[in-house]
């Protein structure tokens, strides 16, 4: 256990940190939000302060190897420093005075849930605002791949740390070299999110609203700066951001093939299809279900089709409030809650690839009934998967599972919330999905929880967003002896 390097990345992500806080800051110079400016100054300072400490006090020289192990912990202790420091701006300005309420909102914003316990977003601060939607940006691609990509590493296991904190199945590099790697994701994100920046600015919003809107589609959070999220918004604008939600619910691989000319690779990437298939066939059920509601095709295709990709790629924005549509388009919303994106994009969810693999185990379990002697091996595009992935997937399926109900379970001590919002708000929130039903509706919130709920949603959020492993190892004392 190399306890030094573990302090010592922490250290480096706080200055990090430190230095992304300038961003919110310049937004609040810019705005002449003086309380904003004194609260980002003073979080700077803290977050630097602490950074330095940490990378001074733990600075392991020579020994600067990272394994498994050292990479689940530092990703958990990073995401939960990240979080708290990042509270510090809303506590400080007292635009969200309660600490509970600040973590759960900047934990919402890093994990990219985009659930918010505020109940008047419009009266926020921008500089605040910003920083929310930038929390997103952040969380959505990972804070440690960021790292990765800007500070240069001695171990070649730095894949530990990518595999730690980016979600899917199956996590490998795209080029031989991790930092390389880190690189080439960050640059497309950058460059898709700029993208769809000039894309909203053409239709009609300002620069500060694309910004925080593509930032928010971009790390698929959905926080906005609306209290009707984007249903204020003109279709032209709707469209935009539904385009840019599912194109980040795709793996980022898939885009650095295209660049380098394999679009066989790409259009015969089975999850792509499946992922494809599912937004389609999800969004025609629910235009069916919705027209009787709007009487005209145009806006009931345009609203099951903004929901459906912002439901499947976890990032939560609405164009309307789904939660007066029928019980038809609700039902089928609340399954999307478990699907989520594909492997290795900005989404939260189980991921495709994993669904795609428990079906093809249970189609291999059948055929084994029926046939005892054959010898079947499950494939994901193409390629047979070793017992070991199984084993990952069944196993994560069942902690998924388990995560989901005992949420929900401790839940069920609120006496102003009913079955429907405890149990939609579990989901959300281990998904990353951001707004549920009834209660915790799209037009509604997560404010009205006690301190104690909010922790528990906060540690769920977590949870789904580290797919829960870095969480549970980071906790479990076996895993911090020596041996």
């Amino acid at each position: 256990m190399n306890r030094r390097m573990i302090f010592y990345m922490v250290g480096n992500i706080i200055k990090l940190e430190a230095l992304m806080l300038i961003l919110p800051l310049i937004v609040s110079v810019f705005y002449n939000e003086i309380n904003c400016i004194n609260a980002f100054s003073a979080s700077i300072v803290a977050a630097t302060v602490i950074g330095f400490l940490l990378t001074i006090i733990f600075d392991p020289k020579d020994n600067k190897v990272i394994y498994a192990r050292e990479g689940f912990i530092i990703v958990t202790l990073a995401w939960i420093f990240l979080s708290v420091i990042g509270a510090l701006p809303f506590v400080i300005t007292q635009e969200i005075p309660n600490f509970f309420d600040a973590v759960f909102e900047t934990v919402s914003g890093f994990t990219t849930t985009g659930a918010s316990i505020l109940s008047d977003v419009e009266s926020m601060s921008r500089g605040l605002l910003f920083w929310r939607s930038f929390t997103h940006w952040l969380g959505g691609m990972g804070v440690l791949v960021l790292i990765m990509a800007i500070i240069p590493t001695d171990s070649g296991r730095a894949i530990h740390i990518l595999r730690a904190e980016m979600a899917g199945p199956v996590v490998g590099k795209i080029v031989p070299k991790i930092k390389d790697t880190a690189k080439i994701l960050y640059i497309i994100y950058l460059s898709l999110t700029i993208l769809e920046m000039i894309f909203l600015l053409f239709g009609g919003m300002t620069l500060f609203e694309s910004a925080v809107h593509a930032l928010g589609t971009a790390g698929t959070g959905g926080f906005g700066i609306k209290g009707d999220s984007i249903a204020s918004y003109n279709p032209y604008l709707q469209w935009v951001i539904t385009v840019f939600m599912l194109i980040f619910g795709i793996n980022f691989n898939l885009f650095y093939l295209l660049i380098i000319r394999k679009f066989k690779l790409v259009f015969t990437n089975r999850e792509l299809w499946v992922y494809g298939g599912i937004v389609l066939g999800s969004a025609a059920v629910i235009a069916v279900s919705i027209y009787p509601l709007y009487n005209n095709i145009s806006d009931s295709v345009r609203h099951s089709f903004f929901q459906v990709a912002s439901i499947v790629s976890t990032t939560g924005y609405s164009s309307a409030d789904f939660d007066l549509w029928p019980d038809l388009a609700r039902n089928m919303i609340f399954i999307l809650f478990f699907f989520g994106g594909c492997a290795g994009s900005t989404a939260g969810g189980l991921k495709i690839s994993r669904i795609m693999i428990l079906f093809k185990s249970i189609v291999k379990d059948i055929r084994r009934l029926l046939h005892p002697r054959s010898v079947a091996s499950v494939k994901l595009e193409g390629k047979p998967l070793d017992n070991g992935v199984l084993y990952g997937v069944t196993t994560y399926f069942a902690l998924y599972i388990v995560m989901i109900a005992v949420t929900f379970l401790m839940l069920s001590f609120e006496p102003n919330f009913d079955f429907e919002a405890n149990l939609t708000a579990s989901v959300s929130c281990c998904n990353n999905v951001g707004p549920g039903l009834g209660l915790v509706g799209p037009m509604a919130g997560y404010g009205g929880y006690s301190n104690f709920s909010k922790l528990i949603l906060t540690f769920a959020m977590l949870l789904g967003r580290l797919e829960i492993y870095p969480v549970l190892l980071a906790f479990y004392p076996k895993t911090w002896t020596k041996k």
